[in-house]
C-alpha cells in the first residue's frame, strides 16, 4: 500500500500518470473535492474525523505548489464541536477572494444542515470568520457538494444545493430530497432559488456549461438505480425534468468533466442497487445524538422504509470509469465505457 504522505509517485504501468495518499490526519476521511486556484495551486478540501455525522467530524484543506512533488500537511478550516461539518468546495470568487462553502448538521440530521462559507483573501493561506449562507429551514436542510459553475458570458453564478427533508415524525432517510440551483447575478451578495421540477430523491447535482451554449446537469440517485441527467437552455432560471441514463449509480456521489474535443467524461461507480446483497437501514445506521452508538441503527428504524437505498457495493477493480461520451446535442446523451482508473 502507498505511504500516506502526500508524495506524488509514477503510476506502475500507465507512463504520464501519478498517484499520491494524502496524509489525512482523521480515521474517517470523505467526500474530497480538487480546484484549481488562481495562482496555480492545486487545492484539496475534505471532511474528517471519528465518522459522519460525529460532531467531530470537520473540514480539511491541503494543497500542491506548481512543480512540486508533494502536497502540504493538511490545515483544519472548521471545528464547530456541536455539529458535523461535511461536504466542503473551493470556489475562486470573482473578487479575488478564495470561498470555502460546507455544510454542517446536528448527528445524522441532514434535515438540520445548513450552509457555511468563509472567504480568504490571500488564496488560503488565512481565512475570515465562518457565517451562515443559506441556513435550514421549515424546508428542512440545505446540502451542497459539487462545484459553483459561471455561465460563460455573464456575471452568473449557479450553485447546485438540494434540500433534506424528513417526514414528520420519523428521522431523515434520504427519500424527500429534492435539488435546486440557487442563482447569483451580483458576486454572491444575493441569492435566489430555482427547484429542479420532478428531482425528490436526486441529489449531488453536477452542472457545466456545454459547448451548445446549455447546461447539463447530471444527478446521484437515492434509489441507486441510475445516473439522471436535466438539461437548462436559460441559463439555469429552468430545467427538464431528470431523467435516468443508461449509466448505473449506487447512491453515491459522480461527476463529470467536459474535456477539450468537446466529450464528456464521467467519474462513478459502476454499480446499483441491483448488485447489492444486504441493504442498511440508513446512512447513518451507527451513530446517534450523542455520537458513535453501540446499538446499530441509533439514529433510524430498525428495518429499511421508503425509497432511499443505502448498501448498494462500491465495486473495485476493475470497473469502467470513467465512461465517456460524446458532446451530447438536443437528443439523448450516448455514453459508453472507457479505460479504467482503479
Amino acid at each position: 500500500m502507498t505511504t500516506p504522505d502526500g508524495t506524488l509517485r509514477p503510476h506502475p504501468t500507465e507512463p504520464g500518470r501519478a498517484e499520491t495518499h494524502l496524509a489525512a490526519p482523521a480515521v474517517q476521511n470523505h467526500a474530497a473535492n480538487l480546484t484549481v486556484l488562481p495562482g496555480g495551486d492545486l487545492g484539496c478540501v475534505w471532511f474528517g474525523g471519528t465518522q459522519e455525522g460525529v460532531p467531530d467530524i470537520s473540514v480539511w484543506f491541503s494543497r500542491l505548489f506548481p512543480d512540486a512533488g508533494t502536497w502540504c500537511a493538511p490545515v483544519r478550516l472548521s471545528a464547530d464541536d456541536t455539529r458535523s461539518e461535511q461536504n466542503p468546495l473551493l470556489f475562486p470568487a470573482p473578487s479575488g477572494d478564495l470561498w470555502l462553502l460546507h455544510t454542517a448538521q446536528r448527528a445524522g440530521h441532514q434535515d438540520t444542515a445548513e450552509v457555511r462559507l468563509r472567504a480568504s483573501h490571500d488564496e488560503g493561506a488565512t481565512w475570515g470568520p465562518a457565517r451562515v449562507l443559506f441556513p435550514a429551514g421549515e424546508q428542512g436542510g440545505v446540502f451542497v457538494r459539487q462545484p459553483i459553475v459561471e455561465v460563460p458570458g455573464s456575471d452568473r453564478m449557479l450553485l447546485p444545493i438540494f434540500r433534506c427533508v424528513a417526514t414528520p415524525g420519523t428521522p431523515w432517510s434520504g427519500d424527500r430530497d429534492t435539488s435546486s440551483v440557487m442563482i447569483s447575478d451580483d458576486g454572491g451578495r444575493s441569492w435566489h432559488e430555482r427547484p429542479v421540477p420532478g428531482s425528490t430523491g436526486l441529489v449531488h447535482m453536477n452542472i457545466r456549461p456545454l459547448p451548445d451554449g446549455s447546461l447539463l446537469a447530471l444527478f446521484r440517485s437515492r434509489r441507486a438505480d441510475a445516473v439522471h441527467s436535466s438539461r437548462s437552455y436559460d441559463a439555469g432560471e429552468t430545467w427538464t425534468e431528470p431523467q435516468p441514463l443508461d449509466v448505473p449509480n449506487n447512491n453515491s456521489s459522480i461527476q463529470y468533466a467536459v474535456l477539450s474535443d468537446g466529450r464528456l467524461a464521467l467519474v462513478y461507480n459502476h454499480s446499483s442497487a441491483a448488485d447489492a446483497v444486504a441493504r442498511r437501514v440508513s446512512l447513518y445506521d451507527e451513530i446517534d445524538d450523542e455520537g458513535v452508538s453501540d446499538t446499530p441503527s441509533g439514529a433510524g428504524p430498525a428495518v429499511p422504509t421508503g425509497d432511499a437505498f443505502w448498501g448498494a457495493p462500491a465495486p473495485r477493480s476493475p470497473w469502467p470509469s470513467p465512461p465517456t461520451a460524446d458532446a451530447p446535442g438536443p437528443g439523448a446523451t450516448t455514453w459508453r465505457p472507457a479505460t479504467a482508473t482503479a
